[in-house]
């Protein structure tokens, strides 16, 4: 029998192999069968218990060293913009610092990712290890959210999450403090073992009822960064005004911005005036000019990697979880009035029947004449001005509308999708509480701000196709026809028709919708019609904009919330080569080789934050209707199953369910083709709408 090799010799393997250091790999290299393997694994405990070796896992090695393939996670990028990571071995509290080498063609990563790496050990003052990317990994640790329940041990978690019932159990030294009936968010940690999985908590989020949990709970379970790292406030903090230097002087124009009463950014302004070309009678000027957020957050920076990852703001009732630190988003990149603002500005000509003629874009400097909410706004055209909006209303107001007038007449001929969906607010008080659920008033001035956007989001994507620059369009695509034939039959269910056999335009939808005007099934047809569209998405290729009836269309007028107009901005100014020739604002190599995949993400983000935008509502609607059990409501009936109808009540567009057994003491049948359900002794139908 070979005889068992020293401790030293041992060491020295582990040290020069840590790749093989499973206890097989190391009978195999000094080549020690049978009954030997025992005395090895003493041999190997004793090394352990004398600190010489660690154990992780089945594996051994020198303590502090890593294998040269690991886990890692992402962290924070530092203030130069490096990403480091840290090495998600068991037993490894503190491991060495791991700088991550990104390769061409390597995924953007953030922080909290997990990454598979391989790993080099260096002799360098600050890193240990460099790490190249080998892949992503799918999952971060599950994430749980739910209310705290103290134990003798430690505790355990309940779920908020609907439809979840797993509990999980939390060790006495991983509560971090909790109290009884707290909200927390914890993480998985260990193997699943036999009875309750085991969680830490990793932040404690205050009281499950009080009136600002809805907004958090769904910031926490929809997983959308809501803490700026430190080097991303380090470099807004070091932002500072812009010069003149390479800019268009537009400081004279009229320019207002026009923006709810609680906007908090600012970063579109709009000015319209008549004409005077001879040969355009009844045409207009008009002026769309954004914040010119790209002179800020440049490709690279920790400020573009955190506005990228964050994809949108997201809007609560309560608070705004923003895509850019406030010192930017409020202050150096909103259009506040009387002060000097960066800006991109479009110029562009519509004739008398709101066709644009020509378009030019230029890189400016603005100073807003006046910051003006919607309602103010509209009183002051009605007749009805303030002491702010009198001396607008004449020279800049009624122009406003007059191009308004025009574009309206285009938006006519061309037809968009025209759906009927009032928006309800909910309206909270000083603590939080609900005070009251209202349709938000929808006035001429928020459809003239929407008109002028939207012919701005056509300019810049026709610019930048006339400059063969890479953007990002705001892509819609036609309904797909199993979509359109469950709408046809609403329709004919509701003794509507919509055309079959022909190319689908928005047009038909709109022939669809008018029938329906006025009648008990006007909101059915709205909802089945919205129903039946694509969602909308970003992509490097131009596929259209069917909702809009539109052939080119991009997103340029909202950089301060929306990655994808920063992205068709940074377009814009290297299509006209203004700034640095290098190193500057424009749109990097590294933006351009990464459209799609930045397409892709900023998609995913808008539909995380719309998603976690609705259950914040719906949890506050849940609040709001809690105090008024027992009271009667009218509503419409919005679908209808087998086992039910649901029901979405009329005041608050809060959707229910009224289960079959609650419906009466006969039987119901269920029609499923029809979407109804017939009693069977009284004849009763109940049908949607």
């Amino acid at each position: 029998m070979k005889p068992l090799p020293s401790k030293d010799e041992i060491r020295q393997w582990i040290s020069e192999n840590p790749g093989l250091s499973a206890k097989r790999d190391i009978a195999k290299a000094f080549g020690i069968k049978g009954d030997a393997r025992i005395e090895l694994k003493a041999l190997l405990r004793e090394l352990e218990g004398e600190g010489v070796v660690e154990k992780s896992a089945r594996r051994f090695r020198e303590p502090g060293v890593l294998p040269p393939v690991a886990v890692l996670q992402v962290l924070a990028p530092d203030a130069a913009g490096d990403l480091y990571a840290k090495p998600l071995e068991e037993g490894v509290e503190e491991g060495p610092r791991i700088l991550i080498i990104p390769k061409k063609g390597d995924p953007a990563l953030g922080a909290g990712d997990r990454i598979l790496a391989r790993l080099a050990k260096v002799d360098l003052d600050d890193h240990a290890y460099e790490a190249r990317l080998i892949r992503r990994l799918g999952s971060n640790p599950r994430k749980v959210l739910g209310v705290f329940r103290l134990g003798s041990q430690g505790g355990r978690i309940v779920p908020i999450e609907k439809g979840d019932d797993k509990e999980w159990r939390v060790a006495a030294d991983m509560t971090m403090g909790a109290k009884d009936g707290e909200l927390v968010e914890a993480e998985a940690v260990g193997a699943r073992r036999l009875g309750l999985p085991a969680a830490q908590i990793v932040a404690r989020l205050g009281d499950p009822a009080g009136p600002r949990a809805a907004s958090l709970i769904a910031i926490h379970q929809h997983g959308i960064p809501d803490v700026f790292p430190d080097a991303v406030i380090a470099e807004a903090d070091k932002a500072a005004p812009v010069g003149m230097k390479g800019r268009e002087d537009l400081r004279e124009l009229p320019l207002l911005t026009i923006d709810p009463v609680d906007a908090r950014d600012r970063d579109d302004a709009v000015l319209a005036e008549a004409d005077t070309d001879p040969a355009n009678i009844g045409g207009f000027v008009i002026w769309v000019a954004i914040a010119d957020v790209a002179h800020f957050v440049t490709p690279g920076s920790a400020l573009d990697r955190e506005a990228r990852r964050r994809g949108n703001s997201t809007y609560f009732p309560d608070r705004v979880v923003p895509m850019l630190p406030d010192i930017l988003s409020g202050d150096l990149c909103s259009l506040h009035e009387g002060v000097d603002r960066a800006c991109l500005a479009v110029r562009m000509v519509i004739d008398a029947q709101g066709a644009k003629r020509s378009h030019r874009f230029v890189r400016g400097m603005m100073r807003s004449a006046g910051s003006l909410h919607y309602a103010q706004v509209q009183a002051a055209v009605d007749g009805a001005p303030d002491e702010k909006t009198a001396p607008l209303v004449e020279p800049v107001l009624k122009p406003l509308y007059a191009a308004y007038a025009a574009l309206k007449r285009a938006r006519e001929l061309r037809q968009p999708l025209d759906l009927d969906l009032p928006e309800r607010k909910i309206e909270l008080d000083a603590e939080g509480r609900v005070l009251s659920v209202a349709f938000k008033e929808r006035l001429e001035a928020h459809k003239l701000i929407e008109e002028m956007m939207i012919l701005a989001n056509v300019a810049a994507a026709e610019e930048l196709i006339r400059l063969k620059r890479p953007l990002l369009f705001r892509v819609h695509e036609e309904p797909s026809p199993l979509k359109l034939d469950s709408l046809r039959e609403v329709a004919e269910g509701a003794g509507l028709t919509l055309a079959k056999g022909q190319v689908l335009q928005t047009k038909h939808l709109n022939r669809l919708l008018s029938q329906a005007q006025g009648t008990e099934f006007d909101e059915l047809i709205n909802l089945s019609t919205l129903r039946s569209m694509t969602q909308a998405y970003y992509h490097p290729e131009n596929f259209g904009h069917f909702g809009l009836a539109l052939r080119n269309y991009a997103h340029f007028t909202s950089p301060i919330r929306r990655y994808s107009d920063l992205i068709v901005h940074r377009a814009l100014i290297s299509g006209h080569g203004w700034g640095p020739k290098s190193g500057g604002d424009g749109l990097s190599v590294w933006d351009e080789e990464n459209l799609e995949e930045t397409g892709k993400l900023i998609s995913e983000a808008e539909r995380r934050s719309m998603a976690a935008e609705r259950d914040t509502n719906d949890r506050y609607l849940a609040a709001y209707l809690s105090d008024r059990v027992g009271a009667e409501f009218a509503g419409r009936i919005s679908g209808v199953q087998r086992f039910g109808v649901f029901v979405r009540l009329d005041e608050t567009g809060a959707d229910g369910l009224i289960p079959v057994r609650a419906l009466g003491r006969e039987y119901f049948n269920y029609d499923e083709g029809s979407q109804t359900l017939m009693g069977s002794e009284t004849g009763l139908v109940l049908g949607i709408g």
